[in-house]
Formats: structure tokens, C-alpha cells, sequence
């Protein structure tokens, strides 16, 4: 299977799921010390049907345990068990030639990441990506209790590196998120900003490259969408969370051609 994959299309918006991937190389998964559940519960299932909100979508294919892809190079490859929530990941040391495949996979990633997001910003001067996360909310067990709701939001919206000039289009985003909820069955969607997650190395790197010409919102789905001990998705509520986010979209696109407007003036 390939890393990963990018349908291009027309606007100026992008989609990215960069951990929606579960796949291997054979001989990274014969060296797994985990098996499917426990890797699938620390990867983003399902992100990847929430990115259809964009004609423009870049989607990972491979498992964040073998390469993550929303880490610095120097820790995209989990060594120990503290880069893995605390977990073994490997039956043995891991070799330099799967090290170097990983990071080639890596690379790969940012280099095509590069040239979509290049024209999009030939294009239209500006580019905004909803750079695409699940978390979870049931870490002692299937039948344990769930965290805190007022440390887990639950949707994280993560602007850390974000350029103030973009603060409109993040609080339109916000409330078009709340409102696209409702409107879906969803009431009371609890969207709050900076709470779990500000934004990791995919949202950095972006705004690093292109400065104030691209808008990364680290959207952070807590994952009531799905059983995160089973992998089985709450296909209504799914559903439900993918209205609300192509609710988004008329708006979040206002704001950036008005920002972009403004600032070309």
C-alpha cells in the first residue's frame, strides 16, 4: 500500500488525516510487539471519511507506528516506550534499514505535501488546511470511566502556530462548527480551543513554510464517534460530526478570501 495519498482538486481548502493509516511494510509488522487493537486504538480511524469535506485531500495510509507523520524527523520513528503513551513497540531493537525506509516515507510525505500546498497559495494567496485528529477519552479499560470533559473537549480545535491575522476565520469556524452540529442532531457541541492539543509538528511545519499565507486548524475529535477499545465506529454519529465539519466549510472559505484580500491590499 502506498504512504499515503492526495486527490487534488479546485479551492483553496485542504484536508489532511495524517494518522488515519493502519497499514505496514511486512517486515515492520512482523517486528510489532502490539497487535491490531492496541496500534488501531492509538491511530485516527476514520479521519479519512471526514476529510471528504475537501476536494483537495491528503490522507495516511501507513500506521503512525511505523512512521508519525505529525512529528519532528528526530521522533517520526517511536524508540521507546515513552514516544508510545507508554508502550513496547518493537519485540527487538529496531534496524537501521527499517529506521531508513521509514524516514524515506517521511520525506516523501512533506516533499508532495509541499507542491499541493505551493499552488494552492500560487493560486489563491492563501491556503487553509484542517489538519485532522481523533483522541482518546477511555484510557483505563473498555468499561472504565471516561476523562474529564473539562479538560476534553469534545472537539480540540489547535491554533498554537497560527498567524493572528486568521483569528476570524477561526472563530467563524468555531461557531459554524456548533451551529452545523445541531443542525445534524448533534446539540451542544462542546468546541473549544487550545484545551487538549495546540497543534502538532504537521500544523508547525505548514505555518513555518508558508507563514501567514496558510491557516492550519488541528481539529481534535474526541473519539465518542466510535468504541476506542473495539474500533467500531458509531456510524450515525460519524456521520453526524462529518455535516457539521462540511458545515464549515461555505464560511471558513469567506474568511480567508477576506483575509486574503486585506492583506494583499
Amino acid at each position: 500500500m502506498d504512504p499515503f495519498s492526495i486527490s487534488t482538486g479546485p479551492g483553496p481548502l485542504v484536508a489532511a488525516a495524517v494518522h488515519d493509516g493502519h497499514a505496514a511494510h511486512p517486515d515492520t509488522l512482523a517486528r510489532f510487539a502490539l497487535d491490531d487493537a492496541q496500534r488501531l486504538r492509538e491511530e485516527d480511524p476514520f479521519t479519512g471519511e471526514l476529510a471528504a469535506v475537501a476536494e483537495t485531500r491528503i490522507v495516511g495510509q501507513r500506521s503512525r507506528f511505523e512512521v508519525d507523520l505529525n512529528r519532528p524527523p528526530e521522533g517520526a520513528v517511536y524508540r521507546t516506550p515513552e514516544d508510545a503513551w507508554g508502550l513496547t513497540v518493537w519485540t527487538d531493537d529496531l534496524p537501521q534499514s527499517a529506521v531508513t525506509r521509514a524516514m524515506g516515507l517521511y520525506d516523501a510525505f512533506y516533499e508532495a505535501v509541499e507542491k499541493v500546498l505551493d499552488e494552492k497559495v500560487r493560486t489563491y494567496g492563501s491556503v487553509v488546511v484542517y489538519d485532522l485528529h481523533s483522541y482518546n477519552h477511555r484510557r483505563e479499560g473498555p468499561d472504565g470511566p471516561t476523562a474529564d470533559p473539562e479538560a476534553n473537549p469534545e472537539v480540540n480545535i489547535g491554533t498554537g502556530t497560527l498567524d493572528a491575522r486568521w483569528r476570524p476565520l477561526v472563530d467563524r469556524f468555531m461557531t459554524d462548527l456548533r451551529e452545523g452540529a445541531a443542525d445534524a442532531g448533534l446539540a451542544d457541541l462542546d468546541v473549544r480551543e487550545n484545551v487538549k492539543f495546540q497543534g502538532g509538528h504537521f500544523s508547525r511545519w505548514i505555518h513555518r513554510r508558508f507563514g501567514p499565507a496558510a491557516c492550519v486548524l488541528a481539529v481534535e475529535f474526541k473519539k465518542t464517534f466510535m468504541d476506542e477499545w473495539t474500533g467500531e465506529p458509531d456510524r450515525e454519529h460519524l456521520r453526524q460530526l462529518r455535516e457539521a465539519l462540511a458545515a464549515t466549510v461555505p464560511g471558513a472559505m469567506a474568511e480567508r478570501e477576506a483575509i486574503t484580500t486585506a492583506a494583499a491590499a
